[in-house]
């Protein structure tokens, strides 16, 4: 499948960050909720004084609640919108975008370049405090507080039976035509000094419900209630298990993208094109 920018335009990355508290997810939707891409795409055509919204593209679609420090997404925009606006572009998005969400740099992308399909990893980060008396107030709309204690070390062995490449049915919300096949690179926990439980999980792609439904299933290894083994036997019989809870939204944020060099983003978009079919929901 072909991802050549159409003559006369120009495919502009945009790196981005939001709080997503206030959002009903990263895509738009009907019915007039407030998204992350309608935010970005109004400003976007307002700030451009364009008649047409210049659609973006992004990395990974996040759920409803969920943050990101480190998002990238694409737009396409006509050759000449992008000459005359971009030394200014990004001082005038920050005039016109809500507090909650950030566009930190903008610049014209490498030849073969798709936020979505060029990357090869997405690194997120799940943040728990089991404190007794509950989560610091200036963090608690991006930190989980699990009111049983919980064994780290535990955590991290169960995490280990996790790794590799494998159908990830057992934690992901199965949407009609798409592979719940993931390679999970990394899944490790520590804790700060702070007390806070800080889950670094990075995978090539990510299906619904993906890193909640693992987050779940540690937990319950993590406060004595499963054994180390039982996350690994749940993605051995590859259905969901009523057991595996899917944690809140709020202790979410998508940190990075991973992308490959600029000579390989061609080969790497069209890889991810013919291996996967990505879903088109929300994710994680």
């Amino acid at each position: 499948m072909s991802d050549e920018v159409e003559a006369g335009h120009v495919r502009v990355r945009l790196d981005l960050s939001y709080d997503g508290a206030g959002f009903s997810g990263w895509a738009k939707q009907a019915g007039g909720r407030r998204t992350v891409q309608g935010e970005i795409e109004d400003a976007l055509r307002t700030v451009t004084r364009s008649a047409v919204t210049y659609e973006l593209t992004v990395a990974g679609r996040t759920d409803a609640g969920v943050h990101a420090r480190g998002q990238v997404a694409h737009v396409d925009l006509e050759r000449e919108v992008w000459a005359e606006h971009h030394e200014k572009l990004l001082k005038r998005l920050a005039g016109r975008l809500p507090r909650d969400v950030r566009v930190w740099a903008l610049r014209e992308a490498p030849s073969g370049f798709n936020a979505r399909f060029s990357a090869v990893w997405r690194r997120y980060a799940y943040r728990v405090t089991d404190n007794p008396g509950g989560v610091d107030p200036l963090l608690r709309g991006h930190v989980l507080w699990h009111d049983w204690p919980l064994d780290v070390d535990a955590m991290n062995e169960a995490a280990r039976g996790l790794l590799g490449e494998h159908d990830f049915a057992a934690y992901c919300k199965k949407r009609e035509g798409a592979t719940t096949i993931r390679t999970l690179q990394e899944l490790s926990l520590v804790r700060g000094d702070d007390g806070i439980v800080t889950a670094t999980v990075r995978a090539d792609a990510f299906c619904h419900n993906m890193v909640r439904s693992l987050i779940g299933a540690l937990l319950f290894v993590g406060d004595g209630h499963r054994t180390p083994d039982w996350p690994a036997k749940v993605l051995a019989a590859g259905v969901r298990d009523s057991a595996v809870h899917v944690v809140r939204p709020h202790g979410l944020t998508l940190e990075e993208v991973g992308y490959p060099a600029d000579e390989l983003l061609a080969a790497r978009n069209k890889e991810a094109r013919n291996r996967r079919s990505l879903p088109g929901a929300g994710c994680c």
